[in-house]
């Protein structure tokens, strides 16, 4: 990761995983009403305006205490949430490809950016335009943690939220293609949000979601 000081890091963490979490909620809100449902857009929820999806604890208190205590890393397993995007179901078209779509909506999105932040972190780092020199040369350091935030950040928010947990997005993509006595199943757990919690808690404290994360990390750390 590229060094600068623990102040400049949270702060650019905080602006990438506003736009991550914004990009993730905008886009359950844009698929849905995509397939018939305005209850979203009705709400202003289509957009990539944070104040619209921040959830004061979820996506600023929590990952802030959590970035500081993990000595500033970038790859953090719990990385926050924003407020939940409002959908109803019932006015779906195509309820199952409806499901399907408007539950990996917001991991597409997170995908996307890492996307685009690997490929203009790759080009920064080979072309030397941040190194001594260059035409960033000046913002250099912050260019580059910008972008590897962007990637890692969204990466790691991607590969979360596909868990088959509720209330993650992977358990709802999941629920249409499994038959009907586990759909019942996984109905029960969903209604008691304790439960999740606490698997939840227990996936990311005994390295569960770190040792699926790890990976595909170092994958793309040596396609860069």
């Amino acid at each position: 990761m590229p060094q600068t000081d623990l102040l400049g890091q949270l702060i650019i963490y905080i602006v990438v995983l506003l736009l991550a979490i914004s990009a993730h909620e905008a886009a359950h809100a844009w698929m849905s009403y995509k397939f018939g449902d305005d209850t979203a857009y009705l709400l202003g929820r289509v957009t990539l305006n944070p104040v619209a999806h921040t959830d004061p604890i979820g996506t600023l208190l929590i990952p802030v205490i959590n970035f500081i205590g993990a000595g500033a890393g970038v790859f953090v397993p719990l990385i926050g949430w924003g407020k939940p995007t409002p959908v109803n179901p019932l006015r779906w078209r195509k309820k199952d490809l409806a499901n399907v779509m408007v539950s990996i909506a917001g991991i597409l999105a997170n995908l996307i950016i890492a996307l685009i932040a690997f490929f203009a972190l790759k080009i920064v780092l080979r072309s030397g335009i941040a190194e001594e020199g260059g035409s960033l040369e000046a913002v250099g350091e912050p260019v580059k943690l910008l972008l590897w935030m962007g990637l890692s950040l969204n990466l790691s928010l991607a590969i979360f939220n596909l868990l088959p947990v509720p209330p993650l997005d992977g358990s709802k993509a999941l629920y249409t293609i499994l038959p009907e006595g586990a759909r019942a199943s996984l109905d029960s757990f969903e209604q008691v949000p304790m439960l999740s919690s606490i698997v939840l808690i227990g996936l990311i404290y005994f390295g569960v979601v770190s040792a699926i994360m790890r990976p595909v990390q170092l994958f793309v750390l040596s396609l860069l």
